[in-house]
């Protein structure tokens, strides 16, 4: 071979190796440049997601707003608005729609947490709302609803992909975000907007408490705690094979199956149920939500537990979830909650969780001091018409509880509205508003 020849050989191979190298790095970087696109578009369908979420506590709290009577009430209302309208602001300013003019929607979000703030202060100094300022409330509570529904409907559009949060070749057809004629719509909506003049959860810390419960039972051994398992699901041992420890507050005996789908807790102290989950696919609802509550009532008597009242459910995937509370002659106990869960199809029992019950539940007494329902009533909202009352012990968000009298009312638009007011000191404590539909009876 010549050295042109060699020479030219060694040039090809030479620019092969660097068409190679050039091919990889083209690659590497075409694949950095997806999973960018990708860490992006998730990112913004995060925003999306938290903006809706955000949405809806301002429209649940403002409802709220409109039915607290008490100066305490309207200041712990205000503080979440606050807290929701700043992260509603902070999710929005995430997504690429700099170039459509949302200067009412921020408006909007802006304003709504300031006004409550300074309704709260005029109420603390004594004053009373007028008639005008209740309009307000009003008037921002439904634009907060149409945000909430315009949110949701946007999310629903992006998943489905009719909106394309980044445009991109496989987005082809599809409303790019920045085009959304949804918030275009809602931007526009605000023509009537008022011009407010102004002055400038139940909580469940189940796992992290001691249950006083407990605390007075012997142990059980391991044995012990397997028969009371495989009695209470109607299983045979093999079907449970396996069996870990759960520590923490609560130590338990944790039996499961090999597939996953069985699960059961057992109390070490004890030897008490406090959950079990038995996974199966459900696949019709044969069954109303009124016979099962009255199955999970009659599996509740096969444990003992007899003094408990359902309060609210909820149906998902013809799986209905029933939550009881204790009761204690005229005293319903909140914090002593058992969820049952039915299977709609025949009535079965697939689920079960009473570790709220485990840990709150002991002897109470009302103590002393307890003022009289006329009047605790006095401080419930005038614009809501009160339909019957009752003393309930409910959870505080510190982790405690309080005795209250709870006041079931009906507001203008017939909206049931649950009211608490404390039994010894007048204040109210919380306010809940009811939901019902075909899907349960819930409160938010």
């Amino acid at each position: 071979m010549t050295i042109s020849n060699r020479f030219i050989v060694r040039a090809v191979g030479l620019t092969a190796a660097v068409i190679a190298v050039l091919s990889v790095k083209a690659a590497s970087f075409h694949a950095r440049a997806e999973e960018s696109e990708e860490a992006l578009k998730y990112s913004y369908t995060r925003a999306i997601e938290d903006l809706s979420q955000s949405a809806d506590s301002i429209n649940s709290t403002l409802e709220k707003e409109l039915y607290a009577g008490t100066p305490l009430m309207h200041a712990k209302l205000s503080s979440q608005l606050m807290n929701y309208a700043s992260d509603a602001k902070a999710a929005l300013t995430q997504l690429p729609i700099e170039s459509m003019g949302l200067e009412n929607t921020c408006k909007f979000l802006s304003q709504v947490g300031n006004f409550s703030q300074a309704m709260s202060e005029k109420l603390a100094r004594g004053d009373k709302l007028t008639s005008e300022e209740y309009n307000d409330l009003k008037t921002l509570h439904s634009y907060s609803q149409s945000l909430s529904d315009m949110l949701w409907a946007l999310n629903e559009k992006a998943a489905t992909g009719q909106t394309a949060i980044l445009e991109s070749p496989d987005s082809k057809g599809a409303v790019p975000i920045s085009e959304s004629a949804d918030i275009k719509d809602y931007e526009n909506s605000f023509e009537n907007y008022p011009k407010l003049i102004y002055d400038g959860p139940f909580s469940d810390n189940i796992l992290d408490k001691e249950s006083s419960l407990l605390q007075s039972l012997p142990e059980v051994s391991e044995e012990a705690a397997k028969q009371k398992c495989i009695m209470v699901l109607g299983l045979n041992a093999k079907d449970i094979p396996n069996m870990s420890m759960e520590y923490g507050k609560m130590p338990s005996y944790h039996f499961y199956d090999d597939n996953g789908e069985v699960c059961c807790s057992v109390t070490k102290q004890g030897g008490l149920v406090s959950y079990f989950l038995k996974s199966r696919r459900v696949n019709s609802c044969d069954i109303t939500a009124e016979q099962a509550i009255d199955y999970a009532e009659k599996f509740l008597d096969t444990l003992g537990m007899v003094d408990m009242e359902s309060t609210y459910y909820e149906i998902y995937d013809n799986v209905c979830t029933i939550n009881f509370a204790c009761t204690k002659g005229d005293i319903i106990m909140y914090t002593d909650l058992v969820k049952v869960q039915v299977d709609m199809s025949d009535g079965g029992i697939v689920g079960y969780d009473a570790r709220g019950y485990i840990v709150n539940h002991r002897e109470r007494d009302k103590g002393e001091g307890v003022i009289s329902p006329r009047r605790a009533a006095k401080e419930v909202s005038p614009v809501l018409k009160q339909q019957s009352h009752r003393l309930c012990f409910i959870p505080t968000q510190g982790g405690r509880e309080v005795l209250c009298y709870e006041f079931l009312c009906l507001s203008d638009t017939g909206r049931k509205v649950l009211v608490y007011i404390n039994a010894k000191t007048a204040a109210e404590e919380q306010i809940l508003m009811i939901t019902e539909n075909e899907s349960g009876v819930l409160t938010i």
